[in-house]
């Protein structure tokens, strides 16, 4: 008798201890991450576009918060990528600029990331989409096993496009291979010199469907000239026009698969980088041209994720955030007509610049939260920036971590959340040069360099008096007050210098 007792007081402490990891972790929400490429503050209808319909993105924003200063980490991709993933600023550590697509993986293995610590709270996690911080340790072989890469930072599934599409190799990656590979088909990458016998952009135009406007001039594939040389895994190279479907189907089934348990799907779309190939059902839809088309099958993507969410009765209890990895630029290496097409469309929206600037346009991105169980629909002024994911989902989740570890992280979540209208005091906003908001002051220290990036036609913000505006009065950055104002640029100039000084080591 008292073994029988014994092992039923066993199974159900068992069943009960097995199931309360469930029941705790029932009441975290799931995470989305849906992040745009070169999406601008104003390209998205429910920021003021009107050229372009994005039906899915304005539910999210009408259904959830909507913020209206809120910063990617870097006025490029790489940076914001990696702050996002770190809670660092990416100009603390060398080798995080713009990556070609062979570099080796920039965040170390080992480090804690985004993706660990919600591994660590229990969610299963995984990446889809555009990568662009690099894989393996150098000297990559593509046609073995590929690491380490998301898999070594936290993620427990990745299907990737490398780099970016306008870099070679054209292939996807999931988890540690290539996907669809002929092993009697190797693949060889360079971004040195020529390999192999392919076709290029610069000796032979008569074979390219979209030109290219600056650079962009080597390997051709699918009627594409591309940044790098590639030859080999044909089987494997992707189709532009389908890039989207692909990785959205990969998200999708990353929700259906782990609709049980809490996840972390971080959604990184293409759209709308170059070269911009929509599917054809979206080619012709917007009168903006391939630009305006790839927005609106932006859009498209965003609701399939919704979509999903809502078939597996899952939107309830999902926190859904839409942001962009920096801001936008017409002509960035392709002839599509963007320039051509744009009208009166304005991708940044009241701000200056865009990508690459210093000026408010290269930083300041569309950044909606819905999570109808916890958010109240809204508008929100709050400073918040991506490099506050960390801190801010830490507390979401319950977990802790080193201020070493991710120095430059703070939590927003109130803000996030709704609960609170006030977001980060001061942030550095970083192009080639950092930048510094406090409160609505921005501040742009002395700079040399062009006024005008020529190839893109992007105010990139170089002053070598330096410069201060009030965005509450000015938001188009077009007064200079640093000498009428110069006790408030001398107070930002001091407070810019000590965040650059401050550096911490990651454990």
């Amino acid at each position: 008798m008292f073994v029988r007792c014994f092992r039923i007081s066993l199974l159900v402490l068992l069943v009960v201890g097995g199931a309360l990891p469930q029941v705790a972790l029932s009441a975290t929400p799931n995470i989305v991450l849906i992040y745009a490429d070169d999406l601008g503050y104003g390209d998205v209808g429910c920021y003021g576009a009107t050229r372009v319909a994005t039906p899915h993105v304005d539910r999210l924003a009408r259904e959830g918060m909507r913020f209206t200063d809120a910063h990617s980490p870097s006025a490029t991709c790489t940076p914001s990528r990696y702050a996002l993933l770190t809670g660092e600023y990416a100009w603390r550590r060398k080798g995080t600029g713009i990556l070609p697509g062979n570099a080796a993986l920039i965040i170390e293995p080992g480090r804690p990331t985004l993706a660990t610590m919600l591994r660590d709270a229990g969610y299963r996690t995984g990446v889809v989409g555009k990568w662009h911080l690099g894989l393996g340790d150098g000297d990559l072989d593509w046609n073995g096993p590929i690491r380490p890469g998301p898999l070594e930072i936290g993620f427990d599934y990745c299907y990737l496009i490398p780099a970016t599409g306008d870099r070679v190799p054209c292939v996807y990656v999931e988890n540690y291979h290539v996907v669809g590979l002929d092993p009697r088909d190797p693949i060889e990458v360079s971004f040195r010199k020529p390999v192999g016998d392919e076709p290029t952009g610069k000796e032979h135009p008569e074979l390219l469907s979209m030109h290219p406007s600056h650079g962009h001039n080597q390997t051709i594939i699918n009627g594409i000239s591309r940044i790098g040389y590639m030859r080999g895994g044909k089987a494997a190279r992707w189709v532009d026009e389908d890039m989207a479907d692909v990785i959205t189907e990969k998200a999708v089934g990353f929700i259906a698969r782990h609709q049980a348990l809490p996840f972390f799907l971080f959604f990184s779309l293409h759209d709308i980088h170059v070269p911009r190939v929509p599917h054809p059902r979206f080619r012709g839809t917007t009168p903006m041209g391939p630009r305006g088309d790839a927005i609106a099958q932006l859009d498209w993507c965003t609701g399939e994720i919704l979509d999903a969410l809502d078939r597996h009765g899952l939107a309830e209890n999902t926190l859904v955030i839409f942001t962009s990895d920096n801001g936008p630029v017409v002509d960035d290496g392709y002839q599509d007509e963007a320039v051509e097409k744009l009208g009166d469309h304005q991708p940044a929206g009241p701000w200056r610049g865009g990508k690459y600037s210093n000026f408010e346009g290269g930083t300041r991105v569309p950044w909606i939260v819905r999570w109808p169980k916890r958010i109240q629909p809204g508008i929100s002024d709050a400073l918040i920036c991506q490099v506050d994911m960390f801190a801010s989902l830490a507390a979401l989740t319950d977990q802790s971590f080193s201020a070493k570890t991710a120095p430059d992280t703070e939590n927003v979540l109130p803000a996030l959340l709704g609960e609170s209208s006030k977001g980060r005091e001061h942030l550095v906003e970083h192009a080639r040069t950092l930048s510094l908001r406090h409160g609505h002051w921005k501040y742009i220290p002395p700079s040399s360099g062009p006024k005008l990036n020529r190839n893109t036609n992007t105010e990139l913000g170089n002053d070598e008096r330096g410069q201060l505006y009030n965005l509450n009065h000015d938001p188009g950055e077009t007064t200079n007050l640093v000498d009428r104002r110069s006790e408030q640029a001398e107070r930002m100039r001091d407070l810019l210098r000590k965040i650059e000084s401050a550096s911490a080591e990651p454990e």
